[in-house]
């Protein structure tokens, strides 16, 4: 006989552990098992700590914008320790014509920007006169419609920052849903960011948060007292007498609502016989190298910086940690964490560490002053890869909410279903929660 639970949950990422906890906070005795292939909670949020220096191997932090993540954080007692970085101090930068702009960080900023030519300017309120497209748009020919082409390197570094990714291949319904509905629903994306600007007033501009342990602190916050059997990789799920069997490699487990919390990837080849109209989406991979330099190093003060793709960078881009949170280097030197590989370029992931190093400072010193070669360098690979929401991914989100619908008890949510940011997969958790409670 199986060994049974109320609810099973697969894996121990963010999305499983966030889903527990919203279960557990509203019903404490419900009897929750997760199993998690690897030793570790977490997933692809884990953090680097060596000689003073801290940085991420996977995301760097999230906004606090989220009611979701906001609760997730009252709850657990984290917003008391939670380390912020607004938007509306930090600024932000793209590299230009071979040299770092900072972007608009409002509209009236628009005006006197360099990255946009006078009429290119003038082109954006092109938006108020086009009538939405409702067939399925990559990210740039949505943009270039409504917009122009001249915004199309912003909209570029845009997404490799949020996605590693080619937004000529990726699907606007999936990338951007939020913006989408403005623009059905006012006719234009600039006529429907007024209507909602007006109707919630006037906001302060939100938060980048971390924690002073760095992003793991959180995960390792949610695992605590929660059962988790670790080096448990779930090999198949079945359907008999009205619940749900999961099968690892030694032992059969049951339960009444089963929670599949994986990777888009990983839960698709688990749902298989359910005829998913994808067996696979595309993912892109990549590597953070944390260097860090004595404090003659003038890195400007901000977020960071990112590449397009028509600048011919080797680094994606870089975050300018030591500016963002405290406690990220040792007294007297910075941190800088570039990001390279991505959808475009994964052959530059095969270099060796002393090559991917060498080859980013000599990148980041032609747009920085950096009169020193970095003091200590790292080159983290991580083992997990980036979702791509492309062309065909709105109709596997499709599929899954039938299939949630037709299967009594079976809740999919995780890292690239319906997002791929933290607070998409915490505001993800809690609806699964809600549903199920």
């Amino acid at each position: 006989m199986p060994e049974t639970h109320e609810i099973i949950i697969v894996g121990a990422g963010l999305s499983g552990l966030s889903t527990a906890h919203f279960l557990r906070n509203s019903a404490p005795d419900l009897d929750i098992l997760i199993l998690e292939q690897d030793g570790r909670p977490g997933g692809a949020v884990r953090s680097f700590q060596d000689q003073g220096y801290l940085a991420e191997w996977g995301p760097h932090g999230f906004l606090d914008n989220n009611e979701a993540s906001r609760a997730l954080l009252q709850q657990t007692g984290l917003d008391r320790i939670a380390q912020k970085a607004p938007l509306g101090s930090f600024v932000r930068y793209v590299c230009h014509k071979g040299r770092l702009v900072q972007l608009p960080q409002k509209p009236q900023a628009l005006l006197a920007t360099p990255l946009l030519s006078p009429l290119g300017k003038l082109r954006l309120l092109g938006d108020l006169f086009k009538k939405p497209r409702t067939e399925e748009q990559s990210v740039g020919q949505w943009a270039a419609y409504r917009f122009g082409t001249e915004i199309l390197p912003l909209v570029d570094a845009a997404i490799t920052g949020t996605f590693a990714g080619d937004y000529e291949r990726l699907s606007i319904d999936a990338v951007m849903p939020g913006v989408r509905t403005l623009e059905k629903e006012a006719g234009s994306v600039l006529k429907g960011l007024l209507r909602k600007k007006k109707a919630a007033g006037s906001g302060v501009l939100p938060a980048m948060t971390s924690f002073p342990q760095g992003m793991e602190q959180l995960v390792t916050t949610l695992a605590t007292g929660v059962n988790i059997l670790y080096h448990s990789p779930v090999r198949a799920i079945s359907r008999r007498h009205d619940a749900w069997e999961i099968h690892t490699e030694n032992k059969t487990y049951g339960a009444a609502t089963l929670i599949v919390a994986l990777p888009v990837n990983r839960a698709l080849t688990l749902l298989d016989a359910h005829a998913p109209p994808l067996a696979a989406i595309p993912t892109a991979r990549i590597a953070t190298v944390a260097l860090g330099f004595t404090d003659t190093a003038q890195v400007p003060f901000g977020f960071g910086y990112l590449a397009p793709e028509r600048e011919n960078r080797f680094a994606m881009g870089a975050l300018f940690s030591t500016h963002m949170f405290p406690g990220r280097a040792p007294k007297g030197s910075v941190l800088m964490e570039a990001l390279v590989g991505g959808r475009r370029h994964p052959e530059r992931l095969e270099l060796p560490d002393d090559e991917l190093v060498s080859r980013i400072y000599d990148d980041l010193k032609k747009l920085i002053p950096l009169p020193e070669p970095p003091c200590f360098t790292r080159v983290l690979r991580g083992d997990g890869s980036i979702p791509q929401l492309e062309m065909g991914y709105p109709a596997l989100l499709s599929w899954k909410e039938s299939l949630e619908q037709a299967l009594d008890g079976l809740h999919i949510c995780g890292f690239g279903w319906e997002g791929i940011g933290m607070n998409d997969m915490m505001k993800t958790a809690k609806a699964v929660a809600d549903r199920i409670l």
